[in-house]
């Protein structure tokens, strides 16, 4: 149990905010490892360590953004409009998310690895496309029309293997933001679908009595968590220094491999 705790805190921590799919990596674990699924409980809590991490690096923007719209706009008012735009982003993944929630059958004929694989190798080659963008546009420029197109793009990302991070960041490129803009947004969109993710599984796990693990959630959490922080520092710097080319190959190669297995066999 606990190996398996390392394993799924150290996963979730290191892809949440990558453009490499958490989800997918976390599926594709499943489905090759003799672990047994470690239930909603021990999801719930990588989930809340990564939130804490992705709120704890970008704490300056949120304090700014909530106080910018918490009045109308009197203090930090070049940041009322990607605080009202990161509010509408978020719009077609919460009603879409509730939806799929509903029909669960539809997530699990998603999470086979073909589908993970394909999504893996063409969201990959998208960014990679989408980074080719001179887009230099910075963070506070984010628009209405642009929380629309991030928006709908971010739905696509219930697809395991697309990347949530990884769409976002893409639509942003393309649309002409740069890339420190792009990943800023994209994470500070991550917040409220993180959260609204963890709270219905968390009255999930509450439903289903699984408190008792509370130990292992609190240790997966904290893995989680300094993890991501981590991942997020790593991510920047790479991004800013040589582009999300790195991740383009990564998941190139890794889709090609997981296409390989599943023709292959």
């Amino acid at each position: 149990m606990t190996e398996q705790i390392l394993l799924i805190a150290l996963i979730q921590g290191i892809t949440e905010f990558l453009p490499i799919s958490s989800s997918g990596h976390l599926n594709l674990l499943h489905n090759a490892s003799r672990y047994d699924d470690p239930g909603l409980a021990m999801d719930v809590a990588v989930h809340v360590g990564t939130v804490i991490a992705v709120i704890a690096y970008n704490w300056r923007d949120i304090k700014r953004m909530t106080l910018s719209v918490l009045t109308g706009g009197r203090h930090h008012r070049d940041q009322l409009g990607v605080s009202v735009s990161a509010i509408i982003a978020t719009i077609p993944t919460v009603v879409i998310g509730y939806w799929l929630n509903a029909q669960g059958h539809l997530i699990d004929l998603l999470r086979n690895v073909e589908v993970i694989a394909w999504a893996t190798l063409i969201f990959g080659i998208i960014l990679g496309v989408a980074d080719q963008s001179r887009g230099h546009r910075r963070f506070v420029t984010v628009n209405i029309s642009d929380a629309v197109v991030i928006g709908f793009a971010q739905v696509l990302a219930f697809n395991p293997g697309t990347s949530r991070s990884g769409i976002t960041m893409t639509a942003a490129r393309a649309i002409g933001l740069s890339r420190r803009a792009a990943a800023r947004f994209s994470m500070i969109l991550s917040i409220p679908v993180i959260l609204g993710s963890g709270l219905l599984k968390g009255r999930e796990v509450l439903a289903a009595g699984q408190t008792d693990v509370l130990v292992p959630m609190l240790i997966a959490a904290f893995i989680a968590m300094v993890v991501a922080f981590l991942s997020i520092s790593a991510m920047m710097a790479i991004i800013q220094r040589i582009g999300f080319m790195p991740f383009v190959i990564y998941r190139v190669v890794i889709g090609v491999i997981l296409l390989a297995s599943v023709y292959a066999f």
